[in-house]
């Protein structure tokens, strides 16, 4: 936690006169959105971002962004993953415009949704795929068949994960250790300790504890933590995990919609790891919301065969709770295979990463330079400064760092910079068209900060 509150508070309030003077027309816009929008926003967690109003954005392309009162923006939050790709990509979008001179919604099949299950299942290596409008829903779904396939009713979280807005995964642990409802969960419709047992990232006891009495249906990760700080892994973790669901008869959900920064297949792909269930969403759309869940052939056969899809079960198909009348429209099919055809290729990782290892190798230098008490962590593309010397082995760990003041004004004096980077924690994300020259301008701008801090 940083110390000098009264420093922070008289900076904070330079960035918020710095900020209001340079952006007046957006000021004009939110302005104007508030007599229709709650707080000017079409999503109340667009509020959050630093400063006394959004900057409100006119055009994108690639890893830049403009506002409405002209400024240019390198853009490191990339819609906190949903732009992975870069802003408007060329070929994505010229096979969504096209699909959409034909039609964009039918509930039937196209040729796309085959050809773009079978690029999943290559990345991944699960044959069978569906696919949804985000990766909640998603979640959502593979819950609901994994509760069937096994007859269970109960889900297993990892403390402070994040899995869209799905109501299992809103718990934590109390300091008792028991399951309660996350901070500013609103209105969830149980308690969630009917629903969901929750263990802490890389703790193998309470996986094993939690699992042994056979009564978890699914146990739902992340490969490694990211909304609350990049948590990694420890070694053999995943592994335990794997063993674990085996010897219980537990279906293992991987949701990789973040961590797809690792690499085309996520870290599914680059670690060898072994789900029965893979989850993503956000980016492999192109822009368009799309997302899609993969199974083995072992648990889609159990799906199948316990709902009768090909008999008497038929009849049900539309009202079981998995589906939407939008979901694996045309647009969105066309969307995924053009993206990962075409734009986010095993090819374009390789300057992905090498741009988010410059990043952090900035803010390292930063760090060390001033001697603040922080950490970075990389994640493939992705990389992120928590407020703690070392490294978060849990989210707990992760969360007990988060200084939301200080996080405010490094947003802020970043955003005053044309920098932006993910609101609710301090991430850097780089698309195939972030350079070297927009990773500097965040290595300048972070340094200044540092040092109006400690320096």
């Amino acid at each position: 936690m940083y110390a000098d509150r009264d420093r922070l508070a008289r900076l904070f309030e330079e960035e918020l006169a710095r900020y209001a003077e340079a952006r007046p027309e957006s000021k004009r816009l939110w302005e104007a959105g508030r007599e229709h929008l709650p707080d000017g926003v079409p999503m109340l967690w667009m509020a959050k971002w630093p400063g006394p109003w959004p900057p409100y954005v006119v055009s994108a392309a690639g890893a830049h962004f403009e506002c409405a009162d002209g400024i240019d923006h390198v853009d490191l939050c990339l819609g906190d993953t949903g732009a992975m790709v870069g802003h408007a990509p060329e070929k994505s979008v010229a096979a969504i415009t096209a699909q959409l001179r034909r039609g964009s919604t039918f509930m039937l099949p196209t040729a796309d949704a085959a050809a773009a299950a079978g690029l999943l299942a290559e990345r991944f290596g699960l044959p069978r795929w569906q696919f949804t409008l985000s990766a909640t829903d998603a979640n959502r779904h593979v819950l609901r068949y994994a509760r069937q396939a096994t007859g269970r009713d109960r889900v297993l979280v990892i403390d402070f994960c994040y899995h869209g807005t799905v109501d299992e995964a809103y718990a934590t642990l109390d300091d008792e250790g028991r399951v309660v409802s996350r901070r500013g969960n609103i209105g969830p419709p149980v308690d969630p300790a009917t629903t969901t047992v929750v263990v802490a990232f890389n703790d193998v006891p309470a996986i094993l504890a939690a699992l042994a009495a056979r009564e978890i249906a699914a146990v739902l990760i992340e490969p490694a933590l990211t909304n609350i700080g990049i948590v990694l892994p420890e070694p053999g973790w995943h592994e335990a995990v794997r063993a674990a669901c085996d010897e219980t008869g537990t279906v293992l959900v991987i949701d990789e919609t973040h961590t797809l920064c690792a690499g085309p297949g996520g870290m599914t792909a680059r670690d060898g790891l072994r789900p029965d269930v893979v989850v993503v969403g956000k980016t492999i759309g192109g822009g368009i919301p799309a997302a899609a869940w993969g199974m083995t052939d072992e648990l889609a056969d159990r799906v199948s065969e316990s709902l009768n899809w090909g008999g008497e079960g038929r009849e049900d198909l539309d009202v079981g709770g998995v589906g939407g009348t939008l979901a694996g429209n045309a647009l969105s099919m066309a969307g995924i295979r053009a993206t990962l055809g075409e734009v986010l290729t095993p090819e374009v990782y390789p300057g992905m990463i090498e741009r988010a290892r410059e990043w952090t190798e900035g803010v390292q230098a930063a760090i060390d330079e001033f001697g603040a008490p922080w950490q970075v962590t990389q994640l493939g593309c992705r990389a992120e400064y928590s407020f703690r010397p070392t490294p978060p082995r849990d989210g707990r760990e992760a969360a007990d760092a988060d200084d939301f003041e200080l996080q405010q004004y490094l947003h802020l004096h970043a955003l005053n910079r044309g920098i932006l980077i993910t609101p609710f924690h301090n991430m850097a994300l780089m698309c195939p068209s972030t350079t070297s020259d927009d990773v500097a301008r965040h290595t300048v701008a972070f340094r200044e900060a540092v040092a109006s801090l400690y320096d």
